[in-house]
């Protein structure tokens, strides 16, 4: 079996630029799979660097951070001790739900990409989400909050009733991709289903007892990923480096979507990932795989959340949960 990242929580901070007290400072945050490569790559060009630097910045400083799941990315955005958080669209949805109003609101910045995270199973009885018994246990990164339990629930909606729709949710563990897989494939743990992320997903189906119950996709069509959000508060504070994150972000999407193989090999560096250079960019240039700042079917995830009462407030519009900056886009 190919070599897998540690599971518990990693925070790392690389510092760039001056470091005295007074100095502005953005704090990126991210998950474990492929669905951040913008961070990857402007982290290694320098990318917020550059930009904060033409915006005449002099006196500033960039750090990255890494998370299993939202929920405890989320309380560092809450807590002050990260800016900028990247995850599934429901953990934005939730924090939005819970700042709105407040000095403090949350908002997304921009979406990253829109591809599909697969369930995947040892149990050769199941062959759709209405045959998963009670010993039967579903990792993925967050219950409740993360993407994958969301999407989840949305499935168990339409194949038991919405008002059923956290049939499933007792069977459902909070686990690091990249510790659920290796208990998926050693059958460690008494896990025998990850709703995953690639690359891991993918990984898990090299084994031939591993088997795909449903897509992302299946479930809702295609959506994003992955999103970047921040705080009203950070935005306003730190106009010009939050500006230089977006311009960032805008050069570090058209790198990934125009270098595959060289953002493939960049992922590998920073994660210090055993995969090869070609599984990497099969995974990132797939068909269903786009890189991309406009949100995708972001409504129907915050439909959905309130209609079983995980959140209090329902969005008019998607552009209601994002900053303006992105608002012209042709987003859902």
């Amino acid at each position: 079996m190919k070599s897998l990242a540690a599971g518990a929580i990693i925070a790392f901070s690389i510092g760039v630029g001056a470091t005295s007290a007074n100095a502005a400072e953005i704090r990126l945050a991210q998950q474990f799979s492929m669905g951040y490569l913008q961070f990857n790559v402007m982290k290694r060009d320098g990318l917020i660097e550059k930009y904060a630097t033409q915006r005449g910045l002099k006196d500033f400083k960039v750090s990255w951070q890494r998370f299993n799941g939202p929920a405890a990315m989320n309380e560092a955005l809450l807590s002050g001790s990260t800016d900028v958080v990247a995850g599934g669209v429901p953990g934005l949805i939730t924090l939005w739900d819970k700042t709105i109003g407040t000095s403090f609101e949350v908002r997304g910045i921009c979406a990253l990409s829109s591809q599909p995270f697969l369930l995947n199973t040892s149990n050769p009885e199941i062959k759709s989400i209405k045959d998963f018994g009670e010993r039967d246990r579903i990792a993925l990164p967050s219950i409740k909050v993360s993407v994958q339990a969301v999407v989840l629930q949305m499935a168990v909606a339409a194949a038991f009733g919405e008002e059923n729709y956290a049939k499933l949710d007792s069977l459902t563990v909070s686990m690091s991709p990249p510790d659920s897989t290796i208990a998926l494939l050693t059958g460690s743990g008494n896990i025998n289903t990850v709703f995953s992320v690639p690359p891991f997903q993918f990984q898990q189906l090299e084994q031939k007892n591993i088997h795909t119950v449903l897509s992302s996709f299946d479930v809702l069509g295609p959506h994003t990923f992955t999103v970047a959000w921040t705080s009203a508060r950070f935005r306003k504070d730190n106009p010009e480096l939050y500006a230089a994150f977006v311009d960032a972000m805008k050069e570090a999407t058209a790198i990934v979507t125009a270098n595959p193989k060289q953002t493939a090999q960049t992922w590998i560096d920073d994660t210090n990932s055993k995969l090869s250079v070609e599984m990497v960019m099969k995974v990132m240039t797939g068909p269903d795989v786009t890189w991309t700042m406009t949100p995708a079917a972001t409504m129907k995830f915050a439909k959905f959340m309130r209609r079983v009462g995980s959140i209090k407030h329902e969005p008019a519009s998607w552009q209601e949960m994002f900053f303006p900056e992105i608002g012209d886009l042709k987003g859902s």
